[in-house]
């Protein structure tokens, strides 16, 4: 799990490529939920808001970019 500050001190190209693979556990966590066989159940909701959070930092960057044009 990354904090605030790993997400807005990371790059652009690092949360994209973690966005994906954060995603892709997602989609993975949701088969291991619909054929009983999840593990953690905790882990999904850990997933859903890290995802969150790299879109919102995200968003963030690119209103200010735009702001600056």
């Amino acid at each position: 799990m990354r904090t605030q500050a790993d997400i807005k001190a990371a790059s652009d190209a690092d949360l994209a490529a973690e966005l994906a693979q954060l995603k892709r556990e997602q989609l993975n966590l949701r088969f291991q939920a619909a054929t009983q066989q999840l593990e953690k159940p905790s882990r999904v909701r850990e997933v859903r808001r890290t995802i969150a959070r790299i879109k919102t930092e995200q968003a963030v960057r690119g209103r200010s970019a735009q702001a600056q044009n």
